[in-house]
């Protein structure tokens, strides 16, 4: 199985990790195609998705990209296990391939006709998506089977940003699906799909995002290995065409959705304050197939 990586930095902790944990399988990527560790369209990009603060985060961070506040740890410690080699901890894709042999390409967007001669003839049977721009058709018919995405809610419940905090403010259960990268938002066809089921170990909502970011890894592990001994194939998705798509969430219902999660509140939306126990909260989708107004339109 030929495996090519699509990363959004050199230095992505995530990228380094799905290249390395393939690597240990036995699926040395073929090559790993990424964007600069600075990208003005990414950041731009990223500010419209998450707003100015998390956005300045980000942009620290790809400024100093081989900084850590624990220099001889990661930032997701539950990646450890996929970027320790050795006495050595991977921090960058160049540090993976001088081990695992392959060749990093980097590009200014990753649908460029640069970018896709690259893929071409790299000639992936699968290329795994990691973090980057919002893919067109053209790059993604070049690898043989598609390009896999590792999408941090349950499909097709939950769709598009914030999808763990939108899955615990809606009452949908936590989980992970594995999926092909198609034109619309995560309505590929799909591999995998499992619920998640160690929210109440998770002391944060980040510590929450690297527990499924880890778990992700792993199922896109899984989902490379059936595909090449043929044990696993994509089913499309139901309710394909229904508006769940979700952006950005707003700190207000963030601190929210934080509070549920240290609770344990996992399967209930509560009613807010003075609202009747029958009543369904508003930021919530009920029974009837009504979205939150933030995400999408009513269709109740």
């Amino acid at each position: 199985m030929r495996v090519a990586i699509l990363c959004s930095s050199p230095y992505s902790e995530t990228g380094c990790a799905v290249a390395s944990r393939l690597s240990q399988l036995g699926y040395a990527p073929v090559g790993a195609l990424t964007l600069p560790s600075w990208d003005r369209s990414t950041l731009t990009r990223k500010l419209g998705q998450w707003g100015l603060r998390d956005s300045l985060r980000y942009a620290r961070a790809k400024l100093a990209p081989g900084k850590s506040a624990n220099p001889k740890g990661v930032r997701n410690p539950y990646l450890e296990r996929a970027l320790r080699h050795g006495e050595r901890v991977f921090r960058s894709l160049s540090e993976v391939a001088s081990v695992h042999g392959f060749p990093v390409a980097t590009c200014r967007d990753q649908n460029s006709p640069r970018a896709i001669a690259q893929l071409k003839q790299w000639a992936p049977d699968v290329a795994v998506f990691t973090g980057g721009n919002i893919l067109r058709d053209e790059l993604l018919h070049v690898p043989r089977l598609g390009v896999l995405n590792a999408h941090l809610a349950l499909l097709p419940e939950i769709r598009g940003m914030s999808s763990p905090e939108w899955s615990l403010l809606c009452s949908v259960p936590l989980g992970i699906t594995i999926h092909f990268v198609d034109g619309g938002i995560d309505t590929g066809p799909i591999l995998l799909r499992r619920e998640f089921s160690a929210a109440n170990q998770c002391d944060s909502l980040t510590d929450l995002r690297n527990r499924m970011i880890a778990e992700g890894i792993e199922l896109i592990a899984e989902a490379v290995t059936g595909l090449d001994r043929g044990t696993i194939s994509a089913a499309a998705q139901t309710d394909r065409d229904r508006d769940n798509q979700f952006f950005v969430m707003h700190e207000r219902l963030k601190a929210e959705t934080a509070r549920r999660l240290m609770q344990g509140k996992l399967r209930k939306c509560e009613p807010r304050n003075g609202e009747p126990k029958n009543h369904e909260p508003e930021n919530c989708e009920t029974k009837t197939g009504r979205l939150n107004p933030v995400a999408g339109r009513s269709d109740g």
